[in-house]
Parts: structure tokens; sequence; C-alpha cells
């Protein structure tokens, strides 16, 4: 089947099923341009909990499907390739964490977690954080109480550089953003001394320190829509780089590359393809599932978040 058919039968498939496909920002071209909405992680929390669906396709990562699901529990939420996880996700097992709270009950932690976490995790939680909104959460914490922030170093040591607020980090990293270093980075702007270089906080300090501007997917749009210059180098994972190209034709837009390889995908947002998504929408499957007990004590850090992000 070409690509073009199998993206008619995706389209087909939507409206008969009454769904809604929702995409990350580091989705393959592909899937962002037969997607209702491409967003970072708060812009799609929000759509989630706002969509009229009956199914929510997500193509993304398995903690996004997830929590979609945990606000909408009465969807059908369905992932392309279930296998699709992500390295800061399985740096901060459910048990360890409870096992740390238990040990650590006279401290009294106010638990602040990334969204990029499994939703067992997320029941452990007071209020969950994007990277759009961690600095206005983290400012938002309750004075009198230590905050434990999980599971990102890196995003966790930016808030605190921006808020000034001293808190306990989980050792966790997104592994794709960790290749990045200042060796790399440094090596593409001597080849464009010009450029301007935006950066995604779950990148090492010493990348953050080169960078004109630390920002989440979403806010990297404004940022490049609104720069001086023509020449901007994006530090984050590739499937940005497609968004980008199209809401900022005018710029150079020059993917940062690790000491590995020019690129810098992971490989588990590219699991999926357009064919799992149309498979996930003819089958409903496979599907996202989880204990009502565990989802309900999700939620309520989640819904504090979107409060707190209006706020």
């Amino acid at each position: 089947m070409s690509s073009l058919d199998l993206k008619q039968e995706i389209l087909d498939l939507k409206k008969s099923r009454n769904a809604v496909i929702l995409a990350h920002n580091y989705q393959s071209a592909e899937i962002q341009d037969v997607a209702d909405y491409v967003g970072d992680s708060l812009g799609l929390a929000y759509h989630a909990k706002e969509t009229n669906a009956d199914v929510i396709a997500f193509c993304g990562v398995h903690f996004m499907a997830e929590t979609a699901k945990i606000v909408n529990p009465e969807k059908i939420v369905v992932l392309p390739d279930k296998d699709a996880g992500c390295s800061l996700e399985q740096s901060c097992p459910a048990d360890q964490l409870e096992a740390f709270l238990n040990a650590n009950k006279a401290k009294n932690y106010y638990v602040i977690a990334y969204i990029n976490c499994s939703g067992a995790v997320k029941a452990l939680c007071d209020v969950i954080c994007t990277s759009g909104n961690a600095v206005k959460i983290v400012n938002q914490a309750p004075k009198d109480r230590p905050i434990l922030f999980v599971p990102d170093e890196n995003l966790g040591a930016w808030v605190m550089e921006q808020t000034g607020r001293k808190m306990d980090l989980w050792k966790g990293n997104c592994y794709v953003h960790v290749e990045f270093t200042r060796e790399s980075i440094q090596r593409i702007k001597s080849e464009y001394p010009d450029a301007l270089v935006v950066a995604h906080p779950e990148c090492t300090q010493a990348v953050r320190l080169l960078a004109d501007e630390v920002c989440s997917t979403e806010k990297m749009v404004d940022y490049c829509k609104n720069a001086p210059v023509k020449n901007i180098i994006v530090v984050t994972e590739s499937g940005m780089l497609h968004r980008l190209r199209k809401e900022c034709p005018d710029k150079n837009l020059i993917p940062g590359p690790t000491d590995r390889c020019a690129c810098a995908d992971c490989r588990y947002m590219k699991m999926n393809t357009l064919q799992k998504l149309r498979d996930c929408l003819a089958n409903l499957s496979p599907r996202v599932e989880m204990e009502e007990s565990v989802r309900k004590r999700a939620e309520a850090p989640l819904l504090r978040m979107l409060e707190q992000s209006k706020n």
C-alpha cells in the first residue's frame, strides 16, 4: 500500500471511529502530517483532557498515552506500538520511588514529577510538571516542605537555576538529550558562528550553558519564529525539526549533533509508523489500560498541574 493510500485509510478510520490523533513533536514527519494536533507534553495533556472523541490514538510513547487515559477513563486510548517506552520513565520505577519515600517519611517531601514517568509514579506524587511549566509549578510549591523532583536530574537542575529553589533530584535522564555534549555543540557553533542555539532543558548543564535559549519544544517554535537571525541550532530530538521547518520556513534550522552522529533520534518515538497507526485504529489495539485505584491517584496531581499552569 502506498503512503498516500495509507494516509487516506487512516483518515477514513479516524472518521468512522470518531477518533482524534495526537502526536508529540518528536514523532516522524509522516505521522505529524496526519495528526489533528502536534505539540509538547503540556499541550497534548490539555488536548487529551478536552477532546470529544471516543477514541484517542496517541502517537508518542507509553507514558503519554497513559496520561491521556488517566484524564479520560471512559475513552479508548490506543498506542500504535505498545513497546514505545522512555528512558526517563524506566529510570524511576514506582516501587523504588515508594521505597525511597517510605525510608524518608520524616522529610515530608513535596514530590514533583516530570510528566515523563509512569502512571504508578504519578500516583505517588503531589503534582506533575512538564518542561514548559516546571518553573511555574515549582514556584507554587509549599515553601515549608522540601521538594523531591523526579525523574529528570537535568531538568530539575535547570529549574533550580531558574527559581533558586533547592530540590533533591532523582538520578534519571533522557538518553537522547545527554548525548549532546559541550564539544559537539561547540563544533557546530564554529561552523555557524552567527547562529543562535536553542536547547531543551533535558540537556546537561554543559550544553545548556552554550545555549542562547533553553526551553520546551513548544516554546522553541515562538523562539525560532522571532529570532533575529536566519541560522538556528536546535538541540533536541530530531523530530522537532519537521515542525519547526513547517512553521519557520524562513529560518535555516540546524540539528544539533551528538558525538556519535549528526542527528538525535529517539528510538522509542520512532517505533510508531503510519502502518501501526492504521492498524491500531482498525483494531482498536493495543489499548492503554490502568487499574482504577492507580488511575484515580494519578489523576489528582495531573489535574493540579493543569490548574496551576493557568495561574
